[in-house]
């Protein structure tokens, strides 16, 4: 039995909130997500923020580390916008997620100064970290490439036509401007 065939067929405890990520990494996926599918053209901020139904305000706070950390780029000018910072193939959700995720303690016991008596001793927090690191696993298999795998039906999904791009060879030069925001 595969291990998505066996987490299909457990019970969904009550009362219960799920693992789930932010919404910083979620829009920062779906962003550089947007920009693969955009290639070579250049994206505007204001069109990713439309496209998701999310602020623009929301959009720079979340594209700054992307920018600082060189997932993403920015061009200043008339026809600016931002890029993928490099091949979509070389970026990974975990890297992503990384960057935009403040920490992962799925337990009180994954944090420093933590006061339970069987830090140490307890396997609950061995299945968690064993947990958390299939998860990061899985993460590290997949690329931006690989979720942008459909552009065709993505761009249509986002509203993205061929007049809509921005030319990549517009003027600008390459900065980070939001870094510097």
């Amino acid at each position: 039995m595969t291990a998505a065939l066996a987490m299909a067929e457990l019970p969904k405890p009550k009362g219960l909130l799920p693992v789930r990520l932010t919404r910083q990494s979620n829009y920062a996926i779906r962003t550089l997500v947007y920009c693969a599918v955009n290639e070579p053209g250049l994206s505007r901020v204001a069109e990713v923020a439309r496209a998701y139904g999310i602020s623009e305000l929301f959009l720079f706070k979340l594209i700054k580390p992307l920018v600082e950390n060189g997932l993403l780029q920015t061009v200043r000018g008339r026809h600016g916008g931002i890029k993928l910072g490099k091949p979509a193939e070389e970026i990974s959700l975990l890297e992503t997620v990384r960057l935009t995720e403040e920490n992962f303690a799925l337990a009180e016991c994954f944090e420093e100064g933590a006061d339970c008596p069987l830090i140490g001793e307890c396997d609950l927090n061995g299945a968690l970290r064993e947990a958390l690191g299939a998860f990061f696993e899985v993460l590290a298999g997949y690329s931006i490439a690989d979720l942008a795998a459909k552009k065709r039906s993505i761009r249509e999904r986002l509203g993205l036509t061929t007049t809509e791009a921005v030319n990549a060879n517009a003027e600008g030069d390459i900065v980070n401007e939001i870094a510097a925001a």
